[in-house]
C-alpha cells in the first residue's frame, strides 16, 4: 500500500466513494481554480505530455480521470483520433467536460463514460494510447488502476502521464511547502467552499510516489521502457510507457 492510497478526503472509510464526492462538490470551480493557482502553467504540462504521443498518431485514446476534459479536448485537438474516451468517477465534472467539448465542436469524437480505474468496463487492448492528467495519485489501489490501465492497452501502445509531484531541490522545495500548504488549501476553500478538499490534494501530492520509483511501479504494472522527466523545477513529472 502506498501512503497517498490511505489519505481520504473527509473521513475514513471508502477512498472511491470520497474521492467522487469530492470532485462533484468542486466541479463548478475546479478549472478556474485549476488555472489561477498553476498560472496557466497547467496548460503547458498537458501540451508537453500530449506531444510525447504524436509520433504514434494514436486512433483510439482513454483518457482516466478526465475530469473536466481538458486533457481529452487537448489531445483530440492536437491528435486527431478516430475516437477518445474520457472516463471519470465523477459525473459532475463530467458534465462541465460534455460542455466543453460541445462548445470545441469535438462532441463527435470524445465520448465521456462514468468508470472506476479500479474495474475498466473495456476489453483487452482496446485502445492505443492512455493518458491521464492529475489523477492517478486520487486511485484507491495505484497498482491495480495501472495495471487494468495496461491491460486496455494495445501492445506497442503508450502511456502518457502528467501528475503534480514535490520538488527535490532548494530553494523550490521549500518555496512550493509554503505554497501548496499555505495558499492553495487557503484560497481553494474561499472559491471552492470545500474545506477539506484542497488540502486532501496538497496532502496526496506530497504524498504520492514520484520520480525513479514511479518508473518502478509503472514497469511492475506490466510497462516496458518507462521514463520520466520533471517539469518547473520538480513541481510536475511527465511520465512515458510503453505496453
Amino acid at each position: 500500500m502506498y501512503e497517498q492510497e490511505g489519505i481520504n478526503p473527509y473521513h475514513e472509510g471508502d477512498k472511491t466513494q470520497q474521492v467522487e464526492q469530492m470532485f462533484d462538490n468542486i466541479a463548478p470551480t475546479y478549472d478556474k481554480l485549476n488555472h489561477r493557482l498553476s498560472w496557466n502553467i497547467d496548460r503547458g504540462w498537458r501540451r508537453k505530455a500530449i506531444r510525447q504521443l504524436e509520433p504514434y498518431a494514436p486512433q483510439q485514446i482513454l483518457d482516466i480521470a478526465t475530469g473536466t476534459g481538458d486533457f481529452a479536448i487537448l489531445a483530440a485537438q492536437m491528435l486527431k483520433p478516430q475516437r477518445l474516451v474520457g472516463t471519470d468517477i465523477s459525473e459532475g465534472m463530467m458534465a462541465v467536460g460534455r460542455r466543453k467539448a460541445l462548445e470545441a465542436g469535438l462532441q463527435e469524437t470524445i465520448v465521456f463514460e462514468h468508470e472506476d480505474c479500479m474495474h475498466l468496463s473495456y476489453a483487452d487492448q482496446s485502445f492505443d494510447a492512455v493518458t491521464a492528467a492529475f489523477g492517478i495519485r486520487n486511485f484507491a489501489d495505484l497498482d491495480r488502476g495501472l495495471h487494468e490501465m495496461c491491460r486496455v492497452l494495445r501492445p506497442g501502445g503508450h502511456l502518457s502521464v502528467v501528475e503534480l509531484t514535490t520538488p527535490v531541490a532548494f530553494p523550490m522545495k521549500q518555496l512550493f511547502w509554503l505554497y501548496s500548504h499555505l495558499v492553495l488549501p487557503t484560497y481553494g476553500r474561499l472559491i471552492s467552499k470545500d474545506r477539506k478538499a484542497y488540502s486532501y490534494l496538497t496532502q496526496t501530492i506530497e504524498a504520492f510516489p514520484q520520480g525513479e520509483q514511479m518508473v518502478t511501479i509503472l514497469r511492475r504494472a506490466g510497462f516496458s521502457e518507462a521514463t520520466f522527466r520533471r517539469l518547473t523545477f520538480g513541481i510536475c513529472t511527465m511520465y512515458f510507457a510503453t505496453k
